[in-house]
């Protein structure tokens, strides 16, 4: 499907800002293009794979050494888009879990993402500049499936990455300019991860091609990411060590993303830390949190997005083309 025109207006303050759309773009409603094994190589050195990549750099380097706590610009779009989410995560209370016999994949979750995509047009229309409202139908899609699978009622590190990519195409349509960098993380990525949090629990939700006790986590990872940037030079959870201390995690949750996901793994998980979390316990053994950080990335590139089962189900459309990244770009 596609949408006419539309125009983005970000300014240009750097190379990682994409220019402003032209005049006449044409938004074209998000597919499935990763089909087999061999289109992976396609997928990696596609423009797609090098915006999103990009746009995790940047932000990475913009929040880098800040708390949550941080005082930071906070735009009427930014603003807009919590308020989304808000309405997004109060139609949970309309769907409680039924009782059902399996223990995990509570069937409720299906009717509240059911109500999540008849609401996103309006939405969207609500939250974003009424200049690009014709990419709503390109962008909703990311969001609608950033919250998990509604047949399997699971969630993993794919969904994540549809609304990483839903806040890449934002910036990309001049719905957030580099100004709100920081905040679209701390304000509006941290209410994504809180709800997302809240969904796992609530409708017991199974982890999305979890690799058990040898993943990071089996939900989530550009927390960690943003997480260990967040925490480069902060005297007080040094050695990297620390972020298992029960004491440091009661002090710094609502300060750092990666202290609140460590907080909320042991909420959630019994037993000894090594043994459920050894990736985690690994990484806790790095001298430095900008070497914890520069390994994370890797290993996000090598762990997700390399991987077939999570890249066959990313959408390609306009924003994030699956065409070849121009190599004089």
């Amino acid at each position: 499907m596609e949408t006419n025109t539309a125009t983005g207006d970000g300014s240009r303050k750097n190379e990682n800002i994409p220019p402003p759309l032209p005049p006449n773009h044409r938004f074209l409603e998000p597919e499935k293009a990763v089909k087999s094994i061999t289109d992976m190589a396609i997928w990696e050195k596609s423009e797609a794979y090098m915006e999103y990549t990009g746009f995790i750099a940047t932000i990475n380097q913009a929040i880098m050494a800040k708390p949550l706590t941080v005082d930071c610009k906070i735009s009427e779009n930014v603003r807009r888009l919590v308020v989304m989410l808000e309405k997004i995560e109060q139609l949970m209370d309309l769907f409680p879990p039924v009782d059902q016999p399996q223990r995990f994949g509570n069937v409720a979750f299906r009717d509240w993402l059911e109500r999540v995509r008849a609401n996103s047009t309006l939405f969207l229309q609500e939250a974003l500049n009424p200049g690009i409202h014709l990419a709503i139908p390109e962008v909703k899609v990311y969001l609608e499936e950033s919250f998990g699978n509604a047949t399997r009622i699971d969630y993993g590190t794919g969904h994540e990455m549809a609304f990483v990519m839903f806040l890449c195409c934002l910036f990309k349509v001049g719905n957030l300019i580099p100004e709100d960098n920081v905040a679209t993380v701390f304000l509006v990525f941290n209410k994504y991860l809180s709800i997302v949090r809240r969904l796992q629990k609530t409708y017991r939700m199974e982890p999305a091609g979890s690799h058990g006790v040898w993943s990071l986590d089996d939900y989530q990872f550009i927390p960690f990411i943003w997480g260990s940037s967040q925490l480069v030079d902060q005297p007080r959870i040094y050695p990297p060590a620390k972020f298992l201390e029960d004491d440091i995690i009661e002090k710094y949750h609502t300060e750092y993303m990666f202290i609140s996901c460590i907080k909320y793994i042991k909420e959630v998980k019994k037993g000894p830390f090594a043994e459920h979390s050894n990736q985690l316990w690994s990484i806790s053994a790095v001298g430095s949190w900008s070497k914890i950080n520069q390994g994370l990335i890797k290993m996000y590139k090598k762990e997700v997005l390399s991987k077939f089962p999570v890249v066959q189900h990313v959408m390609f459309g306009s924003l994030l083309p699956i065409r070849r990244f121009p190599i004089n770009h």
